[in-house]
């Protein structure tokens, strides 16, 4: 015969074990948030305030990624590294056809740029590089 001295009414696990395992669930899942939080975004994001306007495309590589926004037929570009760090090289270009290229080069932690050219309706060919590895794509937003 139960006489209830477990707490739980005859179960096991009574309520004070499920709070307990309920707050541990719900302690971890606060710490994973906390990570992801500082963590900070994602590369993407990050360069989404280099730039204004809306991001028309995204060229990656291995070093990184090429991010591409267009506003008022002005074009933006910048070069984001996969991981910030210690400076290194790094460039972004943006080309509008029938015009010369535009470059930022140098030595950066996490991103070149942002450089801005006015493409109005015409073709732009972008590049970018982290360290010794680069990009450089076709004549795209035609």
């Amino acid at each position: 015969m139960d006489d209830g001295a477990d707490g739980g009414g005859g179960r096991r696990g009574g309520i004070s074990a499920r709070l307990t395992r309920y707050g541990a669930f719900l302690g971890t899942a606060l710490a994973i948030a906390s990570l992801l939080t500082l963590a900070g975004p994602a590369v993407t994001a990050e360069a989404a305030s280099y730039c204004s306007g809306r991001v028309v495309r995204t060229v990656p590589f291995s070093g990184g990624e090429v991010v591409v926004h267009k506003k008022a037929g002005y074009v933006c570009a910048a070069t984001v590294a996969r991981r910030s760090g210690p400076r290194r090289a790094m460039s972004v270009g943006v080309q509008a056809r029938g015009n010369r290229e535009v470059l930022d080069r140098g030595r950066y932690r996490s991103h070149a740029g942002p450089v801005v050219v006015h493409a109005g309706n015409r073709c732009v060919r972008v590049s970018g590089s982290v360290g010794g590895r680069s990009v450089r794509s076709g004549w795209i937003m035609c």
